[in-house]
C-alpha cells in the first residue's frame, strides 16, 4: 500500500521537529492550505501558544485581494512577528511542517525575519 502525500509530508515534519526540540527555543510553526496560511509561535515544549496569525483573521486579511497567495503569506509573516515580539519572543526555530521551503512558506519566513524575528 502506498503512502499518501500528507503522510509523506508528516514524516518529513517529524525529523525537523526532533531537531527543534533539542534547540530549546520557541517554535514558529506554519501550516498552509490552498485557501489560507496559518502561523503560530509556541513555547519550547509546545505546551502554550504565545502568538498566532492567519489569513482567516480580519486584521490580517485587510487590504488583500486573496488569501492563498504570496502577498497574504507576507502579511501573516509580518503579523506573527509583531505579535511574538510584543509577547517578548525574538528568537524562534522555524518549523515548516514538512512543506517545501518555497513560495508561500518562504514568503512568510522572509517577512517574519524582516519584521524582527530571528531564526
Amino acid at each position: 500500500m502506498s503512502t499518501t502525500k500528507k503522510q509523506r509530508r508528516l514524516r518529513r515534519a517529524i525529523k525537523t521537529r526532533a531537531h527543534i526540540r533539542g534547540l530549546g527555543v520557541a517554535r514558529l510553526t506554519v501550516h498552509r492550505t490552498p485557501k489560507h496560511i496559518y502561523a503560530q509561535v509556541t513555547t519550547e515544549a509546545g505546551a502554550r501558544v504565545i502568538a498566532a496569525a492567519s489569513t482567516v483573521q480580519e486584521k490580517v486579511r485587510e487590504g488583500l485581494k486573496a488569501t492563498g497567495n504570496v502577498a497574504a503569506a507576507k502579511a501573516v509573516g509580518r503579523a506573527i512577528a509583531e505579535k511574538a515580539r510584543a509577547a517578548g519572543v525574538s528568537k524562534v526555530a522555524f518549523d515548516r511542517s514538512g512543506f517545501q521551503f518555497h513560495g508561500r512558506v518562504k514568503a512568510l519566513a522572509e517577512a517574519a525575519r524582516e519584521a524582527g524575528l530571528e531564526f
